[in-house]
């Protein structure tokens, strides 16, 4: 793959400022100053039609008068001048900008059509834009200070990316007196063109970057910014702070689940699904940044804690159980140990007291200890400055420890001037330290949350999770009837049908229009029975006393018939009614009720909820929420994240629930969200789940109209595994081939595969010497986002055994409409037919897509390749700077 398009903005070999002045604190003084003062490696170009020379260097009247190849442009005159400057930018071969200067769309209208006609010129000759209105960039291991912050970075591996320039100013500030360096800073403004993430894109084969930190106000593009996310997360460390949490108001849902979940809620759900921590508070931010680069495994939630005060150990605990981490319990070989080398009076359990006349031989033998037990997660030390103790020494001793395990060990030095050196000495280590046991505990609690969100990353679902298909025809049937009517309310009779097209149990329902049919339908189905009133412009049937339980006889429903439509009329005198409806009454005593619920967030799409069901929905407030698609271990996860999970076991008597049906209603509901992109919100409330099954007793569905794409999963932020993409194929020699999307799992057979290519077919495929792959590309390779990429490898099976026998892949390109690809045979498979037949496959994907051109580079020496590619129709022409290699193209 050539090189990212986004390095001119990153590492520019030159630089021309527009608006460089001698004006003391003016925007172009202090950013060509922070330049000159940073000692920027490339060359350097002031512009202003107003002065020779400013700050001792020649300046340019325009760009024109510049001869040189300038890479990058920094913007720092008035909004008006902008689209003119760009318009320059582009005839002078400039492919990157950072516009600093303010007045575009924050000011309303007039600002908004400048910057309409800014993003016009620098899409007619291919700009990258950074800003407006944002602080710039840093790159200080380059020397790149393309701001106006008064004052540097240090270089350092974090990358830190924010839409406030503000806080950029502030966290630099910090960083300085923290010994905190930085490998990127950027500031990203309106974000007008580049976004988070393609800045992520970079950042993730940045060499200089090990950890990411962003700080996020609002997300324009969710699929790139989940994209980029998880791409980002599955290497580094990504940390992120997101204001805005709360709601200024409130919407009026039209279900329960509406009105449970916020746009925040999704947020964290996205978050967690692309395996990334997120942290509440700036200092947090950098604190578990910190942790994280220490080269920790974090592997769990269970924690022990050693201490010398008892106090500091209670409270350091008390926290640990608000935040969800558990107390570790130590194995009988950890509390013989530590029998042995603690003094009788120690507390005997976790927290392990070693008591105030600690020294450093008793921490180190404590801590040791509990780091060897696989019991323990992870350690937390504190130490409070008693008169036998010495800080200094323990500090070291840890110190020391710390480099020989890869658990986290984290520190808590409480006090001030008697444990000063042991802060420098822990900062000096680079390991984590804090003056309180709380800070230390949350830390902990993102180690642990990014060891779990690393697990859910993993996970890669298809869109359907079941054997027995859904008659997904029938559902988009019933959604189009409704469409057709104009309506956005599905009735409960659809709303039912609907989960029975996709295989979810369901109370049986009929509709009565008269007391006496009412009458006769009951003795049908048998008493007792439930009576709703059956109206489209009524959510929540009780609130308007449409809802009658445990009707025993044939005179009760007459009754109850009477008595819910005058209730209706009376509450909700503007709703129609059809009728009422009935159904058995579900008589479960072991039954448990829940609510299984979808929503749609503006940002993210389709959300899925879980949680306790019943009419006190709101009131209980009890829910998790998770992003589709799902499969049976983000199941287990969603339900364990709720309170509900403690009842679904023995609970007061009754047995535990039948959970794989609970699992296969939820798998259910992820299915519906995936094919149905009509859905956009759902209630199953109550869904009553005993030892036997579960049954949904009441659906509430909402729908949309979605203009129809090529891409079949538009509507969701996390693409599912594009099982339609399977195809099986057979060899001359009989051996059965299966072509797929390459999968998370699949990183053995993938090494495997590299490894057994001859030494030419390696370098025909990477054109650089490689043996195997790093774990890094690894990684790349085979945790793949489909929605922006696809690979497609050919298996089969020797001895039991998957065997990897080639694959083919593509990435699409920046500006959405072409692709470049790779392609790799085995040895023993070449001149076998199986390069056509993975690349017309992932062509074919690349048409679904929508994708108009895919291309290639292929050595000239490839002989082979550059016969496959003539027969597939791609011309061949030389590459202009490099007469070693081919390059390929199609129009597809």
């Amino acid at each position: 793959m050539s090189q990212h398009y986004l390095k001119p903005l990153f590492s520019p070999e030159s630089v021309a400022i527009f608006g460089a002045s001698d004006r003391v604190d003016s925007v172009g003084q202090i950013v060509l100053s922070n330049m000159l003062k940073s000692g920027y490696k490339g060359v350097l170009f002031p512009i202003n039609p107003k002065h020779k020379e400013i700050q001792g260097h020649k300046a340019y009247a325009s760009l024109f008068q510049v001869s040189e190849i300038v890479e990058l442009a920094v913007i720092a005159t008035p909004a008006q001048t902008v689209p003119d400057i760009i318009e320059d930018c582009g005839k002078h071969g400039i492919k990157a900008a950072v516009i600093i200067s303010a007045g575009f769309s924050e000011i309303g209208a007039t600002g908004r059509a400048l910057e309409c006609a800014v993003l016009e010129n620098a899409r007619r000759y291919g700009i990258r834009l950074l800003g407006p209105n944002c602080l710039g960039i840093m790159r200080p291991d380059r020397g790149l200070n393309a701001t106006f912050n008064k004052g540097s970075a240090n270089a350092g591996n974090l990358a830190f990316v924010s839409q406030s320039g503000a806080l950029c100013t502030a966290i630099l500030d910090w960083a300085q007196t923290n010994d905190v360096g930085f490998s990127s800073v950027v500031s990203l403004g309106s974000t007008a063109d580049v976004d988070f993430g393609e800045i992520l894109d970079y950042l993730v084969t940045d060499q200089l970057t090990q950890n990411i930190l962003l700080y996020i106000e609002g997300i324009r593009n969710a699929r790139s910014f989940m994209s980029s996310l998880r791409a980002a997360a599955r290497i580094k460390p990504v940390i992120l702070v997101k204001v805005g949490r709360h709601a200024a108001g409130s919407k009026a849902a039209m279900s329960h689940t509406a009105s449970l979940v916020g746009s925040d809620d999704a947020f964290d759900a996205a978050v967690r699904r692309a395996g990334v921590v997120r942290v509440q508070t700036i200092t947090q931010l950098f604190s578990a940044a910190k942790a994280l680069s220490c080269g920790f495994h974090p592997s769990g939630n269970r924690l022990a804690i050693v201490t010398n005060g008892g106090g500091p150990g209670v409270m350091a605990t008390d926290h640990a159980i608000d935040l969800g981490l558990e107390m570790a319990t130590l194995s009988d070989a950890t509390m013989e140990q530590l029998n042995q080398v603690l003094p009788p009076t120690w507390s005997h359990g976790n927290p392990v007291d070693v008591i105030g006349d600690a020294q450093a031989d008793r921490y180190q033998q404590a801590v040791r200890a509990c780091l060897e037990d696989s019991n323990v997660d992870g350690v937390l030390a504190i130490l409070t400055p008693q008169a036998m103790t010495k800080p200094l020494e323990a500090a070291n001793t840890l110190i020391e420890l710390s480099k020989q395990n890869s658990k986290p060990l984290l520190t808590c030095w409480m006090g001030e001037s008697q444990v000063a050196e042991s802060r420098v000495a822990f900062n000096l280590a680079k390991k984590p330290n804090f003056r309180t046991p709380e800070p230390a505990v949350e830390v902990f609690s993102y180690l642990s949350a990014y060891y779990r969100n690393q697990k859910l990353l993993m996970q890669m679902p298809g869109p359907l999770s079941h054997h027995l298909e859904p008659d997904v025809e029938a559902a988009r049937m019933i959604i189009d009837g409704a469409l057709q009517d104009r309506r956005k309310i599905l009735s409960e009779m659809e709303s039912k049908a609907l989960l029975s097209a996709f295989h979810i149990p369901v109370a049986q329902t009929m509709i009565a229009h008269s007391p006496n049919e009412a009458m006769l339908i009951a003795q049908q189905l048998g008493f007792p029975v439930v009576m709703k009133v059956n109206s489209r412009d009524i959510t929540h049937k009780t609130d308007a006393g449409g809802v009658l339980l445990n009707l025993v006889n044939a005179q009760a429903v007459t009754a109850a018939y009477h008595t819910i439509i005058a209730n209706v009329k009376l509450n909700r005198p503007d709703a129609q009614m059809d009728g009422v409806s009935i159904e058995p009454m579900v008589v479960k005593p072991n039954g448990r009720e829940l609510m299984v619920g979808v929503t749609y967030d503006a940002v993210f799409g389709p959300v899925i909820t879980f949680g306790v069901g019943g009419t006190m929905v709101e009131v209980i407030g009890d829910r998790a929420v998770v992003l589709p698609p799902l499969n049976t271990f983000l199941v287990k996860d969603l339900i364990q994240s709720t309170h509900a999970a403690k009842m679904l076991g023995t609970f007061r008597h009754m047995p535990p629930v039948a959970m794989a049906a609970l699992e296969s209603v939820l798998l259910r509901v992820s299915e519906m969200v995936c094919e149905l992109p009509a859905l956009t919100e759902m209630d199953i409330n109550p869904l009553i789940v005993d030892e036997h099954g579960a049954l949904a007793a009441d659906a509430r569905i909402v729908i949309a109209l979605r203009h129809p794409s090529a891409d079949r999963y538009a509507h969701m932020a996390i693409y599912p595994y594009p099982a339609h993409l399977i195809s099986t194929w057979q060899l001359a020699d009989g051996r059965n081939i299966t072509i797929r999307p390459i999968r998370p799992e699949d990183a053995e057979i993938e090494q495997a595969f590299v490894r057994g290519l001859s030494e030419e077919a390696r370098y025909f495929r990477f054109m650089f010497s490689v043996q195997e792959l790093s774990q890094t590309m690894l990684l790349r390779f085979t945790q793949i986002d489909y929605s922006r990429e696809m690979a497609l490898i050919a298996v089969t099976f020797e001895q039991d055994k998957e065997i990897e026998l080639g694959v083919a892949r593509f990435a699409i390109s920046p500006e959405g409409e072409s692709c470049e690809f790779a392609l790799v045979i085995a040895d023993a498979m070449q001149g076998k037919g199986l390069g056509q037949k993975l690349m017309t496959a992932l062509m074919d994907a690349a048409r679904a897509k929508g994708l108009k051109v895919m291309a290639g580079e292929v050595l000239k020496t490839n002989t082979n390749m550059l016969k496959l590619m003539n027969r597939l129709g791609f011309s061949i022409e030389d590459r202009l700077d490099d007469d070693n290699i081919k390059r390929v193209r199609k129009i597809l």
